[in-house]
């Protein structure tokens, strides 16, 4: 039988491509300039990342701004703070259709909403729990691909029909996630299998808590918070790698099912939304190693570990530091971290908390002591989402499937969008660096 590990210095050898030729060919890696800005491939109308202005052909750091379809986000958590309700539903209809809804629209979409909560009839026994996953985000997207033969018109590529399929899968990821990770613990974990019934009359953030917890049982302000965390995740332009993902397969016309699980494929990614993951197992080394929580000095010092690659995962990075975009403040982190103060307190988690606050404040100098840069390094959202989902009693396997069930309702805008105003498949281009061989026959290799 073959061997692949006697064949992996060829291909790494075979794949290797100089990085001089990069800049002798004017490529840009990551589609990202040498300024740090992104390379432009598309326009939106759906969300705004703001992080910097561009003047005189520089880049200049200013405090970060997301807006969806115009709208402020930090205005939208202000309402939802001051009205004490829930507002990522409101956030859905706003990506959706461009617009605030009325309070009879607001009303009637969330009566949709929780109308296509429940999924089809025996879904999930015979999809989740008859084929668990021990990682939540691929039961996910193989339980989105499922979808696809309950569905009455599966290849509908209308407006209309994307849209309602749209509606459907934005209403049943809640559910999905849930049930996915019951049927995790108990097929794998070897805990008692425990499958709520959905209440089509709750939020997502409702749903989500009611379904994971034995007893349903969540507080107003424990809803209240994970419901801001929707919002905060819902959309961040079409720009961030599982938006474009998903306006790339769109561009292909395919099917919405196959759109959508693409883009879950690449939030999961640890370079996406996988990040928030890896920020709780970094800063569970952190409290391992680091005896005085409070110490400026020994906390900078572990830092400058980290980033040297001399601790934690060697990979010379601070998990849930710097942004592509944001350069002096993410809105996102900002928010979450000073809605989180108050849960802390309550669960006796405040020196975890501020420890997370005193990182967020050393990283930039020890940023710059490490790597003598001056570049602009912010907290971004991943930093604080995994520590407010540790404090809402939310399992780790769910923190990237949250994730997920905030940002479908930004990939559907964008669906949407491609479908309507793109009309070209998205296809760049790559140039070949291989030199042409001479093909040699069977018996003379």
């Amino acid at each position: 039988m073959m061997d692949l590990k006697e064949h992996l210095k060829e291909i790494s050898g075979n794949d290797y491509i100089d990085t001089e030729l990069f800049k002798k060919f004017g490529v840009k890696r990551g589609l990202r300039n040498d300024d740090g800005t992104g390379v432009l491939v598309g326009l939106t109308r759906v969300g705004d990342v703001y992080g910097y202005d561009v003047s005189d052909g520089k880049k200049v750091a200013v405090p970060g701004k997301l807006f969806y379809r115009g709208i402020d986000v930090e205005q939208i958590a202000a309402e939802a703070a001051s009205q004490n309700r829930f507002c990522f539903e409101e956030t859905i209809y706003l990506l959706l259709f461009g617009k605030q809804p009325n309070k009879k629209q607001l009303e009637d979409f969330n009566k949709l909403i929780g109308e296509n909560r429940t999924l089809p009839k025996n879904f999930i026994e015979d999809v989740i729990l008859r084929a668990p996953s021990r990682d939540i985000m691929n039961k996910l997207a193989s339980s989105v691909l499922a979808l696809y033969p309950y569905d009455e018109n599966p290849e509908g590529q209308t407006p209309e029909n994307v849209l309602r399929q749209c509606v459907e899968l934005i209403a049943r990821f809640p559910s999905i996630a849930a049930y996915s990770y019951m049927s995790k613990k108990h097929n794998f974990d070897r805990e008692s299998l425990i499958i709520h019934q959905v209440d089509p009359s709750l939020s997502a953030a409702e749903t989500l808590l009611s379904l994971i917890r034995p007893d349903k049982k969540y507080t107003q302000y424990e809803a209240q918070l994970l419901d801001l965390a929707l919002v905060l995740h819902a959309e961040h332009g079409g720009g961030n790698n599982s938006t474009f993902t998903v306006h790339v397969v769109t561009s292909s016309d395919t099917d919405t099912f196959s759109a959508i699980a693409a883009g879950i494929g690449s939030l999961k990614g640890y370079k996406h939304g996988g990040a928030n993951s890896k920020v709780i197992e970094m800063m569970d080394d952190i409290k391992k190693n680091v005896q005085n929580w409070e110490s400026e000095e020994e906390v900078s010092a572990y830092l400058e570990k980290i980033l040297k690659g001399q601790a934690y995962d060697g990979t010379k990075l601070i998990y849930g530091q710097g942004h592509a975009v944001y350069t002096i403040t993410d809105p996102r982190a900002s928010l979450l971290r000073d809605k989180a103060k108050a849960l802390a307190e309550e669960k006796g988690m405040i020196k975890e908390f501020n420890l997370h606050c005193l990182i967020e404040r050393l990283v930039p100098t020890v940023f710059k002591k490490v790597k003598g840069s001056d570049k602009d390094i912010c907290t971004n959202v991943d930093f604080y989402s995994g520590f407010v989902y540790k404090m809402l009693g939310i399992p780790e396997d769910l923190n990237t499937p949250i994730f997920a069930t905030s940002r479908i309702a930004g990939w559907c805008a964008h669906r949407l969008e491609e479908i309507i105003a793109g009309g070209r498949i998205i296809r760049p281009a790559y140039k070949c660096v291989q030199p042409h061989l001479q093909y040699t026959g069977l018996d003379k290799r």
